[in-house]
C-alpha cells in the first residue's frame, strides 16, 4: 500500500514539475494593440469610456452598440492589457443630472 502511494506521489510530483508556470503570462492578457485589434475585428467593439485606476492602470470599456457585447480592459503601465470582464446587453445611457434638493 505504501509503495503504491509513494509511486503515485512521485508521478504527481513529476506532472507538477512538467506543467508550465502559471505566473509567466495570464491567458487573458496581451499587448494592448493586440487586445484592441481583436475586440474590434472579432466583436465590433469600440472604446466607449476610459478612466485611471489606483495602480496607474488605464481602465477602458469597449462595447458594440450593434451586438450589445461589452468588455472591460485594464492596461498596466508596462503595456500589457488584461480582460477583466465581458458580457452582453450593453446599452448606452444619457448622462443624468444630479437632483439637488433645496430647503424651502
Amino acid at each position: 500500500m505504501y509503495k503504491t502511494l509513494f509511486a503515485l506521489s512521485l508521478g504527481f510530483g513529476g506532472l507538477v514539475l512538467l506543467a508550465p508556470p502559471t505566473h509567466a503570462q495570464a491567458p487573458n492578457c496581451a499587448q494592448r494593440h493586440q487586445v484592441v485589434e481583436r475586440l474590434t475585428s472579432r466583436f465590433g467593439e469600440i472604446r466607449q469610456s476610459i478612466g485611471i485606476a489606483r495602480n496607474s492602470g488605464v481602465v477602458e470599456v469597449y462595447a458594440s452598440t450593434e451586438t450589445g457585447t461589452w468588455t472591460i480592459v485594464v492596461t498596466l503601465p508596462n503595456g500589457m492589457s488584461c480582460l477583466v470582464a465581458s458580457g452582453q446587453s450593453y446599452e448606452k445611457t444619457l448622462p443624468q443630472t444630479p437632483v439637488i434638493e433645496e430647503d424651502v
